[in-house]
């Protein structure tokens, strides 16, 4: 078996002046990676690199929070944070409606019907949210590089249509990053495992199941001197998915098997949120044991919780037999079957649980590959890609598909499809048309996407008129359509009408995309306010740390109070005092906090707290 690629040595050669970097936007985590000369690294924190939860906090003063520090309160504060809204990028209100209600935040009809969320009084959309994280990562990638990062390379599922993908390089954008390059989740997986490092062929099945979407894609993998290249090739035969099945339905299911059994969990709105992120947990603990025990906290009070191994694998049962059903029809696109796939290589948290790999296993006949950790790989595929796309790795081609077939609206409603799905990007397509009526001096394009054969079935991404054709009797006008679409997936059309030379184009823009306006607006704003938005992103910050700090001593401090000497405990709860009169300050108004004697003050209260958490230590372990 060859050896993954993926290094976590620390640079050895300078950073260029311009990087480009691979990002994985998740629904549960995201990342942020560089491809070194000695191998591709996720950025930040340890060794192993930083994991960034997918989790927005909206104040109600206005400031944002991203990652830990939400996802940590986001039981206390669950109307104003936001997890897992990649499930809703680039979709509208009305497609979202069945799952919306598993948000602890209300999804509403936002611009020209897309989802939304209601919060603090104010719309916020999946696009605003993707972008709050994306500017995280890239705080997190400039300071470990040390050099502004401007350029990314960024994942999707597979299975993203174009208003989703289109969803992502606004976000992209709003976050001061541009998106060189969109590729498949399932791909970057496949060239992070560096499959590709053989003597011979291979064919490749890649299961990446994570917090809220599913794909499985069948690929091929050439090495150079068989591919005629020089290069080994990744060439990918088909792919197929859910982009609204992953974990998070599994800890729904979870918690709606607690609520069944008892509805008094569920008095309020919040509680549902307290149950899922309970439900999380006890899965994550089931990854390596029989049974587990949990505690919420609810309206009712703190209530323990029990789930079994056995109970787990009923709630996921159904949900791993419709990953299946995907897999079965991957196969049947690629025109392979499961004899003819060398390897499985599971991808995303949820491959962790034991049900899943089991069911894998039964199903391709073989045991599943995961030599990396199925959190890291897909970032630093997309680093992998991000070095091809500058030119630092040219011993890899990656030649990735078209995810859901695109045509146009004909006479009647019916759709002519011009790029079938599983096609290889970049793609060119055209076929003639002509009119339906005598003297028709204009055609409306109707650019749609999807597998079915009415247009009311497919997915519309836009409208455009071809004008100025001269009157002739119906059938005559050679209007010619074509459709190009480059690596990143972008679709451009044009119509000519041959006889004429009228012509007419549109470069695709999906309908629950930010408008060109909108962008630029928000982008405007960004650029404006940057300094003073870091500054308030600080306090901030140090406020929410600094509440958490203050709970955990004072809990602590409660316990042990009278075996710690009482000038101790006198210069302690002096510093709790003075941070959380600072907190109070910064939950009235952060702009009247200065943020450095804020963290001076927070830094003395970590110190001076060590000695009550050590006794509070102590304490436990002599009970």
């Amino acid at each position: 078996m060859p050896e993954p690629i993926a290094s976590t040595e620390r640079p050895r050669a300078p950073v260029p002046t311009d990087p480009i970097v691979g990002i994985d936007l998740g629904t549960t985590n995201s990342l942020v990676a560089y491809c070194f000369d000695s191998g591709p690294r996720v950025l930040g924190g340890g060794s192993g690199g930083a994991i960034v939860p997918s989790v927005v906090r909206f104040h109600p003063d206005g400031i944002v929070t991203v990652g830990d520090a939400p996802r940590r309160a986001r039981a206390a504060f669950a109307s104003e944070t936001v997890a897992s809204a990649k499930r809703l990028m680039g979709r509208s209100a009305r497609e979202t409606a069945e799952f919306a209600r598993g948000f602890s935040v209300p999804v509403v009809e936002g611009p020209r019907g897309i989802a939304a969320f209601a919060i603090a009084g104010r719309t916020v959309t999946p696009h605003e949210v993707a972008a709050e994280v994306l500017r995280e990562l890239r705080t997190v990638a400039e300071a470990d590089l040390g050099t502004q990062v401007r350029r990314a390379v960024i994942t999707v599922p597979a299975y993203f249509d174009d208003a989703q993908r289109q969803a992502t390089r606004d976000a992209a954008r709003l976050a001061g990053l541009e998106a060189v390059r969109i590729v498949n989740e399932p791909t970057a997986a496949a060239l992070a495992y560096g499959i590709g490092q053989t003597r011979r062929a291979e064919r490749i099945a890649v299961y990446d199941l994570g917090g809220g979407t599913f794909d499985v894609t069948v690929l091929d993998i050439v090495p150079g001197e068989d591919a005629g290249t020089g290069a080994d090739c990744f060439q990918v035969l088909a792919t197929a998915g859910d982009t609204a099945l992953g974990g998070d339905d599994v800890d729904r299911a979870v918690a709606r098997r607690w609520i069944e059994a008892d509805p008094a969990l569920a008095a309020a709105d919040h509680d549902r949120a307290a149950l899922v992120e309970a439900a999380e947990r006890a899965k994550v603990a089931l990854s390596d044991g029989a049974s587990v025990r949990v505690e919420a906290g609810v309206s009712a009070g703190v209530r323990t919780l029990a789930l079994t191994r056995a109970e787990l694998d009923a709630v996921c049962a159904p949900l791993v037999a419709r990953t299946l059903e995907a897999c079965a029809r991957a196969l049947r696109d690629a025109q392979t079957t499961v004899a003819e796939i060398d390897r499985v290589v599971l991808v995303g948290g949820s491959t962790r649980l034991a049900c899943v790999r089991e069911a894998v296993a039964r199903f391709f006949g073989k045991e599943p590959y995961a030599a990396l950790d199925p959190d890291r790989v897909v970032a630093l595929g997309a680093s992998v890609q991000a070095a091809i796309v500058a030119g630092g790795r040219r011993d890899l081609l990656l030649l990735d598909v078209i995810p859901l077939s695109l045509g146009i609206e004909t006479v009647g409603g019916a759709v002519a499809k011009l790029v079938m799905r599983n096609s290889p990007m970049p793609a060119r397509a055209h076929e003639r048309f002509s009119t339906s009526k005598d003297g028709q001096t204009s055609v409306r394009i109707h650019v749609l996407q999807g597998e079915r054969e009415l247009a009311e079935h497919c997915r519309s991404l836009g409208t455009f008129d071809l004008r100025g054709i001269p009157p002739m009797p119906a059938g005559i006008p050679q209007i010619e359509v074509a459709f190009a679409i480059d690596q990143n997936g972008v679709l451009s059309v044009t119509a000519v009408e041959r006889r004429s030379a009228c012509e007419a184009s549109i470069q695709v823009v999906p309908s629950y995309g930010l408008t060109q306006e909108e962008v630029d607006r928000i982008e405007r704003e960004s650029l404006e306010n940057a300094r003073a938005d870091m500054t308030l992103h600080r306090v901030i910050d140090l406020r929410v740390h600094s509440e958490l700090d203050l709970k955990w001593i004072g809990e602590a401090l409660a316990r042990v109070r009278t075996a710690l000497d009482p000038s101790y405990v006198a210069d302690l709860e002096r510093a709790m005092s003075d941070v959380r009169e600072r907190c109070d300050a910064a939950a009235r108004d952060p702009r009247s906090v200065e943020p450095d004697a804020f963290n001076a003050a927070k830094q003395a209260l970590d110190r001076l707290s060590m000695k009550v958490h050590e006794t509070a230590i102590a304490d436990t372990l002599r009970r």
